[in-house]
């Protein structure tokens, strides 16, 4: 089954842990956020958009699921986190108004939408000329990079192979998201991977729970409770033997990271191709 962002049991499960400092600085590499406006599309509990404010943006996190925004609205009230709201919204369909963003994120989203060309329409139109729209999720590469101690997710299509095809079916390819940035009017278009600290673990007992809980993780909502208690015997046991179980555990993920500015120039030639004869 997937995961249902809306049900109850969802509350906290996006929105229980801080942003890596590395993808803070890999942002601030890309783009000074302090005094911009920013929309997270897709923000979840908030993790990422209390990051930009914190880095001195102005942001909207948007949010589809009510549970979400009520957890990002909360976790942004305890950290006092600055100029951050939240709304509820579609990400084809925030209700904002045009050229209300000087930037535009879209963290972990587009593998979860119907239609990625849509979301990026809504993003193009949220952006002024020279906006600058950021897009992480993960490629077929990121997804099926080596497993290790550190990039314990890589166990998880070792162990179960077929959830190998689950991500097959929905992670989008290189070439596939830049084409679609270019037919939405996006120039100046670069990428490269990332590597982001999930999260630290005191102990392998700690690791163990986080992920029975599927903490933040949607695919393991794909798992019955016989499959995820395989699934995470056999992590703990590749991990004690590679490294001393009572040492803290530093999982890593594999990233793609794009960027890409509104380009109206692009936008002025892609209405004129569409205008009748």
């Amino acid at each position: 089954m997937s995961m249902d962002f809306h049900a109850e049991s969802s509350a906290g499960a996006y929105a229980s842990r801080g942003a890596d400092p590395g993808w803070v600085s890999a942002v601030a590499g890309i783009v000074d956020l302090r005094g911009l406006r920013v929309v997270d599309i897709g923000c979840g509990g908030g993790i990422y958009s209390t990051a930009m404010a914190q880095m001195g943006a102005l942001v909207t996190g948007v949010d589809f699921s009510a549970r979400m925004v009520s957890d990002a609205r909360e976790r942004a009230r305890g950290l006092g986190a600055g100029e951050v709201r939240f709304v509820q919204g579609d990400a084809t369909c925030t209700g904002l108004p045009d050229g209300s963003a000087d930037a535009v994120l879209l963290r972990a989203l587009i593998h979860h939408v119907r239609s990625i060309p849509a979301v990026l329409a809504e993003a193009r139109r949220l952006l002024i000329p020279g906006g600058i729209l950021l897009i992480q999720d993960r490629t077929m590469e990121d997804v099926l990079a080596p497993p290790s101690a550190e990039h314990i997710r890589g166990w998880f299509f070792e162990i179960l192979p077929h959830l190998i095809d689950v991500e097959a079916g929905r992670r989008p390819d290189i070439e596939e998201v830049d084409r679609h940035l270019r037919e939405a009017g996006f120039g100046a278009i670069s990428h490269h991977r990332l590597a982001e600290l999930r999260r630290s673990y005191d102990d392998l007992a700690s690791l163990r729970a986080d992920l029975l809980s599927r903490t933040g993780r949607s695919i393991l909502h794909e798992l019955d409770d016989g499959q995820l208690a395989l699934l995470v015997d056999g992590i703990c046991a590749r991990i004690a033997r590679s490294a001393p179980t009572d040492q803290a555990i530093r999982e890593v993920d594999y990233w793609t990271l794009w960027w890409a500015r509104a380009d109206h120039r692009v936008q002025d030639a892609v209405s004129a191709a569409h205008r009748p004869g």
